[in-house]
């Protein structure tokens, strides 16, 4: 079996003692991802103003939103961006934030390369 290795990205922590992300092969799974800035750690007024990357592997993601029902549309105008192609998406799950979280939208994804 292939060694597991810590993914550590520079302006990108947690306050517990994990990695960004870890890696065991070809197999990348993340830890939460929040949607602050990571030089100043300041979060977007709106759930519109979160989005980037390059997601040609990810097979799935799980999204973590302070309202699921009113952040919706949002975040499907997002993921169309992402992934125009309907038969090449990964899977998607969503789930609401714990009352009182600071953050807009957080996510954890799961990756092949």
């Amino acid at each position: 079996m292939p060694e597991r290795k810590s993914i550590m990205f520079p302006g990108f922590s947690h306050q517990n003692p994990i990695p960004n992300a870890s890696r065991v092969g070809n197999i990348v799974m993340s830890s939460v991802i929040g949607g602050s800035n990571p030089g100043t750690r300041e979060l977007p007024a709106s759930l519109d103003e979160n989005a980037g990357g390059t997601p040609e592997n990810i097979v799935k993601i799980d999204f973590y939103v302070q309202d699921p029902a009113t952040q919706r549309d949002a975040l499907n105008a997002e993921w169309v961006k992402m992934f125009p192609n309907p038969d090449s998406r990964p899977a998607r799950h969503t789930t609401a934030l714990p009352a009182g979280s600071r953050a807009m939208v957080q996510a954890a994804f799961f990756a092949v390369l």
